[in-house]
């Protein structure tokens, strides 16, 4: 058996495999799936979605449907922000998270309806995070199904998204707001995506999503990979589950106390998180700037200026729009405060560094 039909037997493929493999992409494993890594090349398809716009196949994500009579409630209960009251077509980012506060995943949830939540969970999660909600799902007057091979889904990122979802897609999107969803038939669009640049996500049937795919490239839409999704997310200091978020890294040690919010009168893991908060986290994700154009990679040791390990690097680039060496990483909190002197192992030598803001370019969404 060869590599390839190895990676194909062992993986899932989206709807739009075919599609991906038509155009040569490089593939690879991703959270249970085969995925395109790029195209042309990371750093074209990363400017393409900086400068104008690129079109990713989202579809290897998990989406759970949430109705009933006790819909809000069960969401409130597993969730860390507060949708209580939510009106209809806003979006919420935020954890589920274990009774010690450790990240269960990190989702987003719709309220398409009363009584109507569609939740979108990680790919590499999806059935862990079934599990996950099945068994707190007791006494709630729910109907709660796992979605996720129903969907295909398509992101359409940059400058030019909302153009290109209305005068190649047809779809009337204009009036979406940051963080809001619509439905069109069959279809949901919501104003969100992963690149730090105002965008579109839309979910759909297979059938649908492969037309919409089709449309995109032979409009001239730059096909975009993981690879480039993942430097354009680190680049503004989006968090990436597995990475900057985890079963033992909690939304307080990642920064995210903002989307957890403790006036809420329960929710699983707020104790634990109530606790770290007043406390304070014995460590802290923060942003590091090098001084060298050294690449620092996910788990290389993090030190003092006395070289003793204070942590480790979750993720680092050197930066395709700011042309620097930067990474986040998991520190020491005493080593956490701006401006912070640290260094960074990369193989066998030291590079001095500096703490700083984790967002090292900024964001450009349509508020």
């Amino acid at each position: 058996m060869t590599n390839e039909q190895e990676i194909q037997k062992l993986d899932k493929q989206t709807c739009l495999y075919d599609k991906h493999v038509a155009l040569g992409a490089l593939m690879s494993p991703f959270g249970g799936f085969i995925m395109p890594i790029q195209y042309s090349g990371i750093a074209e398809e990363h400017q393409a979605v900086r400068q104008r716009v690129g079109v990713f196949d989202v579809s290897h994500m998990g989406e759970v449907s949430v109705r009933g009579r006790d819909a809000e409630s069960y969401v409130q209960h597993i969730f860390t922000n507060d949708i209580a009251g939510a009106p209809t077509g806003k979006i919420y980012y935020g954890m589920m998270c274990y009774e010690d506060g450790g990240t269960v995943d990190d989702l987003l949830v719709y309220k398409m309806g009363d009584d109507d939540f569609f939740l979108v969970i990680n790919a590499a999660n999806i059935d862990k995070d079934w599990d996950w909600m099945q068994q707190h799902a007791q006494g709630f007057d729910i109907d709660l199904r796992n979605r996720s091979d129903d969907y295909g889904q398509i992101a359409v990122q940059g400058p030019e998204a909302e153009r290109t979802v209305e005068q190649v897609l047809g779809l009337a999107c204009r009036e979406l707001t940051f963080y809001t969803v619509k439905s069109v038939g069959d279809v949901i669009i919501s104003r969100t995506g992963y690149t730090g640049e105002d965008g579109f996500e839309i979910y759909a049937s297979h059938d649908y999503i492969r037309q919409c795919w089709d449309k995109l490239v032979e409009a001239g839409v730059q096909p975009c990979g993981l690879g480039c999704r993942d430097t354009l997310r680190f680049e503004v200091g989006l968090p990436l589950y597995g990475d900057e978020l985890s079963e033992s890294i909690t939304p307080i040690m990642a920064g995210l106390g903002m989307f957890v919010k403790l006036d809420k009168e329960e929710f699983i893991g707020k104790e634990a998180l109530a606790r770290q908060k007043a406390e304070g986290p014995a460590r802290k994700l923060v942003g590091i700037e090098l001084t060298d154009k050294a690449i620092p990679r996910h788990d290389y040791a993090v030190l003092n200026m006395a070289g003793e390990p204070i942590g480790e690097v979750t993720t680092g680039y050197h930066t395709l729009s700011t042309d620097k060496s930067v990474c986040m990483a998991l520190v020491d909190s005493r080593y956490a405060t701006l401006g912070t002197e640290v260094q960074v192992q990369i193989r066998k030598k030291v590079f001095a560094g500096k703490v700083v803001k984790k967002q090292f370019y900024n964001k450009n969404y349509k508020k």
